[in-house]
């Protein structure tokens, strides 16, 4: 058995462990149940439970969701475009996001996918300096899939 404060009370009946916890207006908490003999600690459960509650709440706050956005291309997009696409990324990335970078193919230009790698290629050495290739491009039945993420200092 384990007082309040943590000093240790030795072992004792479960019956005398109860009246010292009733005596300091406190609960009795199996601590760990399959020791040889079972632990048990005087506490006060319901502030017990409330600081656990509170630091699952603190901890909620500070964990960051990543989200994944995507970029959207074609094969024949103009060089303007292009690069409005990936100040957008860019700014993505900065923002903490994933960025899902796709070239659509219609038609036959499935077979130019060659160019598509290397408009992919172009974009991540482009905007290198805040992101890093997490999937090389891919080829997934008709768009070639690249996954960025952000750089970690």
């Amino acid at each position: 058995m384990i007082s309040p404060e943590g000093e240790q009370l030795g072992v004792m009946s479960i019956r005398d462990a109860l009246n010292a916890a009733m005596e300091r207006e406190l609960d009795l908490v199996e601590v760990a149940p399959n020791a040889r003999p079972p632990v048990c600690r005087i506490m006060d459960y319901g502030k017990y439970r409330y600081e656990q509650t509170k630091q699952k709440r603190e901890a909620k706050k500070k964990q960051k969701v990543v989200t994944v956005k995507e970029v959207r291309m074609t094969p024949k997009i103009e060089e303007h475009d292009f690069q409005v696409k990936t100040r957008n990324a860019e700014r993505f990335l900065k923002d903490g996001h994933k960025v899902k970078v796709s070239v659509r193919f219609r038609g036959r230009e499935v077979v130019h996918s060659d160019l598509a790698r290397g408009m992919l290629l172009d974009m991540a050495e482009q905007i290198g300096q805040v992101a890093s290739i997490e999937r090389q491009p891919l080829v997934e039945g008709r768009q070639m899939i690249m996954m960025l993420a952000p750089r970690q200092e």
